[in-house]
Protein backbone atom coordinates (compact mmCIF):
# COMPACT_ATOMS: atom_id res chain seq x y z
CA UNK A 1 0.00 0.00 0.00
CA UNK A 2 1.50 3.56 -1.24
CA UNK A 3 1.95 5.59 2.39
CA UNK A 4 3.45 8.97 0.86
CA UNK A 5 1.29 11.57 1.12
CA UNK A 6 2.10 13.87 -1.88
CA UNK A 7 0.14 10.33 -3.36
CA UNK A 8 -2.45 11.10 -1.62
CA UNK A 9 -2.41 15.02 -2.06
CA UNK A 10 -2.96 13.84 -5.45
CA UNK A 11 -5.31 11.00 -5.20
CA UNK A 12 -8.19 12.32 -2.92
CA UNK A 13 -9.00 15.00 -5.46
CA UNK A 14 -8.79 12.81 -8.13
CA UNK A 15 -10.81 10.58 -6.95
CA UNK A 16 -13.56 13.29 -5.72
CA UNK A 17 -13.59 13.96 -9.78
CA UNK A 18 -14.14 10.49 -10.46
CA UNK A 19 -17.57 10.05 -8.16
CA UNK A 20 -18.73 13.49 -9.16
CA UNK A 21 -18.64 11.89 -12.42
CA UNK A 22 -20.01 8.84 -11.26
CA UNK A 23 -22.89 10.24 -10.05
CA UNK A 24 -24.11 11.80 -13.10
CA UNK A 25 -21.44 14.54 -14.49
CA UNK A 26 -19.91 12.10 -17.06
CA UNK A 27 -16.68 13.17 -18.37
CA UNK A 28 -15.54 14.58 -15.39
CA UNK A 29 -13.13 11.28 -14.65
CA UNK A 30 -10.94 12.19 -17.07
CA UNK A 31 -9.48 15.43 -15.62
CA UNK A 32 -8.85 13.68 -12.78
CA UNK A 33 -5.82 11.56 -15.10
CA UNK A 34 -3.65 14.61 -14.95
CA UNK A 35 -3.54 15.00 -10.89
CA UNK A 36 -2.69 11.13 -10.61
CA UNK A 37 -0.11 10.89 -13.34
CA UNK A 38 1.48 14.19 -10.49
CA UNK A 39 2.33 10.75 -8.08
CA UNK A 40 2.68 7.32 -10.63
CA UNK A 41 2.68 6.15 -13.68
CA UNK A 42 -0.44 5.58 -15.99
CA UNK A 43 -0.53 2.18 -15.98
CA UNK A 44 -0.13 2.07 -11.90
CA UNK A 45 -2.96 4.74 -11.75
CA UNK A 46 -5.11 2.70 -14.00
CA UNK A 47 -4.77 -0.17 -11.92
CA UNK A 48 -5.59 1.17 -8.27
CA UNK A 49 -8.69 3.38 -9.42
CA UNK A 50 -9.86 0.59 -11.14
CA UNK A 51 -11.68 -0.84 -8.07
CA UNK A 52 -12.65 2.73 -7.25
CA UNK A 53 -14.31 2.76 -10.11
CA UNK A 54 -16.03 -0.33 -9.80
CA UNK A 55 -16.97 0.50 -6.05
CA UNK A 56 -18.40 3.84 -7.21
CA UNK A 57 -20.52 1.83 -9.99
CA UNK A 58 -22.05 0.14 -7.48
CA UNK A 59 -23.13 3.23 -5.81
CA UNK A 60 -24.47 4.90 -8.81
CA UNK A 61 -26.40 2.01 -9.65
CA UNK A 62 -28.15 1.67 -6.51
CA UNK A 63 -28.87 5.48 -6.67
CA UNK A 64 -30.08 5.16 -10.09
CA UNK A 65 -31.46 1.61 -10.26
CA UNK A 66 -33.95 0.93 -13.18
CA UNK A 67 -34.05 4.11 -14.16
CA UNK A 68 -31.51 3.68 -16.96
CA UNK A 69 -32.56 3.20 -20.65
CA UNK A 70 -32.47 -0.34 -21.92
CA UNK A 71 -32.32 0.41 -25.53
CA UNK A 72 -29.66 2.57 -25.32
CA UNK A 73 -27.35 -0.19 -23.43
CA UNK A 74 -28.77 -2.55 -26.25
CA UNK A 75 -27.52 0.08 -28.65
CA UNK A 76 -24.30 0.55 -27.30
CA UNK A 77 -22.64 -2.13 -24.67
CA UNK A 78 -22.09 -4.67 -27.50
CA UNK A 79 -20.29 -2.82 -29.31
CA UNK A 80 -18.44 -1.17 -26.08
CA UNK A 81 -17.21 -4.06 -25.17
CA UNK A 82 -15.59 -4.86 -29.14
CA UNK A 83 -13.73 -1.45 -28.17
CA UNK A 84 -12.39 -3.15 -25.17
CA UNK A 85 -10.98 -6.23 -26.93
CA UNK A 86 -9.67 -4.03 -29.43
CA UNK A 87 -7.87 -2.00 -26.52
CA UNK A 88 -6.44 -5.03 -24.94
CA UNK A 89 -4.34 -6.16 -28.51
CA UNK A 90 -3.44 -2.74 -29.27
CA UNK A 91 -2.35 -1.12 -25.95
CA UNK A 92 1.36 -1.80 -27.06
CA UNK A 93 1.39 0.28 -30.38
CA UNK A 94 -1.08 2.91 -29.70
CA UNK A 95 0.37 6.00 -28.01
CA UNK A 96 -1.76 7.48 -24.75
CA UNK A 97 -1.27 10.97 -26.06
CA UNK A 98 -2.28 10.24 -29.66
CA UNK A 99 -5.67 8.50 -28.50
CA UNK A 100 -5.96 11.66 -25.82
CA UNK A 101 -5.72 14.20 -28.60
CA UNK A 102 -8.05 12.72 -30.78
CA UNK A 103 -10.89 12.16 -28.46
CA UNK A 104 -10.14 15.67 -27.20
CA UNK A 105 -10.06 17.08 -30.93
CA UNK A 106 -13.66 15.51 -30.93
CA UNK A 107 -14.72 16.45 -27.61
CA UNK A 108 -14.30 20.54 -28.85
CA UNK A 109 -15.90 20.18 -32.31
CA UNK A 110 -18.86 18.55 -30.61
CA UNK A 111 -19.51 20.64 -27.74
CA UNK A 112 -18.64 23.65 -30.53
CA UNK A 113 -21.20 22.37 -32.78
CA UNK A 114 -23.74 22.33 -29.48
CA UNK A 115 -23.18 26.32 -28.37
CA UNK A 116 -23.41 27.69 -32.20
CA UNK A 117 -26.30 25.68 -33.01
CA UNK A 118 -28.21 27.02 -29.46
CA UNK A 119 -26.64 30.44 -30.63
CA UNK A 120 -28.39 29.54 -34.43
CA UNK A 121 -31.39 28.07 -31.92
CA UNK A 122 -30.82 25.02 -34.63
CA UNK A 123 -31.83 21.60 -33.14
CA UNK A 124 -29.26 19.19 -34.26
CA UNK A 125 -30.53 15.85 -35.56
CA UNK A 126 -30.43 12.97 -33.07
CA UNK A 127 -27.96 10.20 -32.96
CA UNK A 128 -29.24 6.87 -34.47
CA UNK A 129 -27.65 3.06 -34.39
CA UNK A 130 -24.52 3.75 -36.36
CA UNK A 131 -23.69 6.60 -34.31
CA UNK A 132 -24.30 4.39 -31.21
CA UNK A 133 -22.05 1.64 -32.83
CA UNK A 134 -19.36 3.93 -33.73
CA UNK A 135 -19.02 6.15 -30.51
CA UNK A 136 -20.09 2.82 -28.03
CA UNK A 137 -16.50 1.01 -29.90
CA UNK A 138 -14.12 4.40 -29.28
CA UNK A 139 -15.71 4.77 -25.91
CA UNK A 140 -14.14 0.77 -24.52
CA UNK A 141 -11.20 1.39 -26.66
CA UNK A 142 -10.42 4.58 -25.12
CA UNK A 143 -11.37 3.30 -21.96
CA UNK A 144 -8.46 0.41 -22.17
CA UNK A 145 -6.04 2.49 -23.78
CA UNK A 146 -6.40 5.51 -21.51
CA UNK A 147 -9.09 5.62 -19.16
CA UNK A 148 -11.23 7.82 -21.41
CA UNK A 149 -14.67 6.48 -22.12
CA UNK A 150 -16.19 9.40 -20.79
CA UNK A 151 -16.39 11.67 -23.52
CA UNK A 152 -16.97 9.65 -26.28
CA UNK A 153 -20.00 7.94 -24.82
CA UNK A 154 -21.45 11.57 -23.96
CA UNK A 155 -20.98 12.55 -27.62
CA UNK A 156 -23.30 10.12 -28.27
CA UNK A 157 -26.17 10.38 -25.62
CA UNK A 158 -26.01 14.25 -25.63
CA UNK A 159 -27.89 13.60 -28.72
CA UNK A 160 -30.65 11.60 -27.49
CA UNK A 161 -33.05 14.04 -26.28
CA UNK A 162 -35.46 11.95 -25.08
CA UNK A 163 -33.21 11.56 -22.17
CA UNK A 164 -33.97 13.14 -18.86
CA UNK A 165 -30.97 14.37 -16.87
CA UNK A 166 -31.17 11.40 -14.31
CA UNK A 167 -32.14 8.79 -17.10
CA UNK A 168 -28.89 10.11 -18.96
CA UNK A 169 -27.24 9.82 -15.69
CA UNK A 170 -28.01 6.45 -15.04
CA UNK A 171 -27.41 5.02 -18.83
CA UNK A 172 -23.81 6.31 -18.14
CA UNK A 173 -23.94 4.87 -14.64
CA UNK A 174 -24.70 1.41 -16.06
CA UNK A 175 -22.84 1.51 -19.37
CA UNK A 176 -20.26 1.85 -17.28
CA UNK A 177 -20.18 -0.46 -14.99
CA UNK A 178 -20.07 -3.26 -17.32
CA UNK A 179 -17.00 -1.92 -18.72
CA UNK A 180 -15.14 -1.88 -15.87
CA UNK A 181 -16.08 -5.08 -14.84
CA UNK A 182 -15.21 -6.41 -18.56
CA UNK A 183 -12.00 -4.12 -18.51
CA UNK A 184 -10.98 -6.56 -15.16
CA UNK A 185 -9.49 -9.63 -17.14
CA UNK A 186 -7.64 -7.49 -19.23
CA UNK A 187 -6.16 -6.15 -16.92
CA UNK A 188 -5.19 -9.32 -14.67
CA UNK A 189 -3.35 -9.92 -17.97
CA UNK A 190 -1.10 -7.42 -18.70
CA UNK A 191 -0.01 -7.65 -14.38
CA UNK A 192 -1.81 -4.30 -13.42
CA UNK A 193 -3.40 -5.96 -10.64
CA UNK A 194 -1.33 -6.37 -6.98
CA UNK A 195 -1.63 -6.18 -3.63
CA UNK A 196 -0.24 -3.01 -3.17
CA UNK A 197 -2.60 -1.54 -5.73
CA UNK A 198 -5.47 -3.38 -4.41
CA UNK A 199 -4.27 -2.22 -0.53
CA UNK A 200 -4.21 1.82 -1.82
CA UNK A 201 -7.80 1.33 -4.09
CA UNK A 202 -8.86 0.31 -0.05
CA UNK A 203 -8.00 3.67 1.15
CA UNK A 204 -9.57 5.49 -1.25
CA UNK A 205 -12.55 3.88 -1.07
CA UNK A 206 -14.66 6.15 1.91
CA UNK A 207 -13.90 9.26 -0.46
CA UNK A 208 -15.05 7.44 -3.76
CA UNK A 209 -18.49 6.40 -1.86
CA UNK A 210 -19.22 9.68 -0.69
CA UNK A 211 -18.04 11.76 -4.14
CA UNK A 212 -20.85 9.37 -5.97
CA UNK A 213 -23.32 9.90 -3.51
CA UNK A 214 -22.82 13.86 -3.57
CA UNK A 215 -22.36 13.58 -7.72
CA UNK A 216 -25.96 12.41 -7.33
CA UNK A 217 -27.88 15.15 -5.24
CA UNK A 218 -26.07 17.43 -7.74
CA UNK A 219 -27.84 15.58 -11.05
CA UNK A 220 -31.21 15.71 -8.79
CA UNK A 221 -30.95 19.29 -7.70
CA UNK A 222 -30.09 20.54 -11.43
CA UNK A 223 -32.84 21.66 -13.66
CA UNK A 224 -32.85 19.38 -17.07
CA UNK A 225 -31.54 22.56 -19.78
CA UNK A 226 -29.09 23.44 -16.89
CA UNK A 227 -27.72 19.94 -16.64
CA UNK A 228 -27.59 19.67 -20.01
CA UNK A 229 -25.66 22.91 -20.34
CA UNK A 230 -23.25 22.09 -17.32
CA UNK A 231 -22.65 18.74 -19.37
CA UNK A 232 -21.39 20.29 -22.61
CA UNK A 233 -19.26 22.60 -20.54
CA UNK A 234 -17.68 19.30 -18.80
CA UNK A 235 -17.03 17.95 -22.77
CA UNK A 236 -15.47 20.81 -24.05
CA UNK A 237 -13.08 21.46 -20.70
CA UNK A 238 -12.37 17.77 -20.83
CA UNK A 239 -11.57 18.13 -24.60
CA UNK A 240 -9.24 21.41 -24.11
CA UNK A 241 -7.61 19.58 -21.36
CA UNK A 242 -7.00 16.32 -23.27
CA UNK A 243 -5.93 18.37 -26.18
CA UNK A 244 -3.15 20.06 -24.08
CA UNK A 245 -2.29 16.79 -22.63
CA UNK A 246 -1.62 15.61 -26.37
CA UNK A 247 -0.30 18.61 -28.10
CA UNK A 248 0.90 20.99 -25.70
CA UNK A 249 2.88 18.43 -22.94
CA UNK A 250 3.31 15.97 -25.01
Amino acid sequence: MIVDPMFYAAAVPATILVGLSKGGFTGLSVLAQPLLALAMSPIQAAAIILPVLIVQDLVSLYAYWRRWSREELRLTLPAALVGIVLGYLLAASVSDRAVATGIGLLSLAEASRHFLAVGLRRSPAPAGRLSAAVWSVVSGFTSMIANAGGPPLMIYLLRRPHLRPEQFAATSAAFFAVVNWAKVPFFLALGQITGANLGTSAVLLPVAVVATAAGVQLVRRVPAKRFFGLIYAILAAVGAKLVYDGLITG
